[in-house]
């Protein structure tokens, strides 16, 4: 794994892997419980591949971990999936946003800054990313919401940090802890919130979700043909 790209963020399947490392060697003898218990807290703790490294680094199978992306000269991730394509860098193409008595969105695809700062005063805001190109790694939205509310949407795959204060409101803290994917941005969501709140939620797109539909649809109708054409046969066979 590891060492080229150390910073990268593990996975489930990353930590799970050591974790079977370390169940082998407490087997084989060459953990004692209490250093097992000890790595073992240690690995579903760690957040990056620099992190899980040292944990196996001493046992035969270290290699069983799952190596980090291919990393490029340019130290910008190769991966499978569409995230090296999307950290795109730059200014990003909107900065703030304010709803006074309104409201406002950003949705669709658009470049998300570095920081992004929205204020809502007796009135709503939506701040979905769910298509966004991203202009670093980690990204802050910073969200003042008074006597009103706003939401931010993110996708699977992205790592959220909710660093909000309430006063008489709230920060929505369900999405944080949930791992982001090797590559993926990290999105900070930060602020006040005074007699209002701010929702973080974890949609995926609504062309996802038809392709989703369409695919369950799809075995749907494969199972009934499946079935009428074993019907077939057992009529055949009487």
């Amino acid at each position: 794994m590891t060492d080229d790209a150390p910073e990268l963020r593990a996975s489930d399947a990353d930590r799970e892997r050591v974790a079977e490392v370390l169940r082998d060697a407490l087997a084989e003898g060459r953990l004692d419980m209490e250093e097992f218990g000890e790595r073992l807290d240690a690995t579903y703790k760690a957040r990056t591949y620099g992190e899980l490294a040292p944990i196996t680094r001493d046992l035969p199978a270290t290699g069983a971990v799952a190596p980090a992306p291919a990393v490029s000269l340019n130290k910008e991730p190769v991966q499978d999936g569409s995230w090296a394509g999307r950290i795109v860098g730059g200014e990003g193409s909107s900065s703030w946003a304010v709803a006074v008595l309104s409201g406002f969105q950003r949705k669709g695809r658009w470049t998300v800054p570095r920081r992004f700062d929205s204020v809502a005063f007796l009135g709503g805001g939506e701040i979905d990313l769910r298509e966004a190109d991203f202009a670093d790694r980690e990204v802050v939205i910073n969200c003042i919401a008074i006597m009103g509310g706003m939401q931010v949407v993110v996708p699977p795959g992205v790592e959220v940090v909710v660093r909000g204060i309430g006063i008489m409101g709230g920060f929505d803290h369900r999405e944080e802890g949930v791992p982001g994917d090797p590559g993926g941005p990290r999105v900070i969501v930060t602020g006040f919130a005074f007699w209002g709140g701010v929702d973080v939620e974890r949609k995926i797109t609504r062309a996802a979700r038809q392709r989703l539909k369409e695919e369950r649809r799809q075995q749907r109708l494969d199972r009934r043909a499946e079935r009428r054409e074993l019907g077939g046969h057992s009529r055949d066979e009487h």
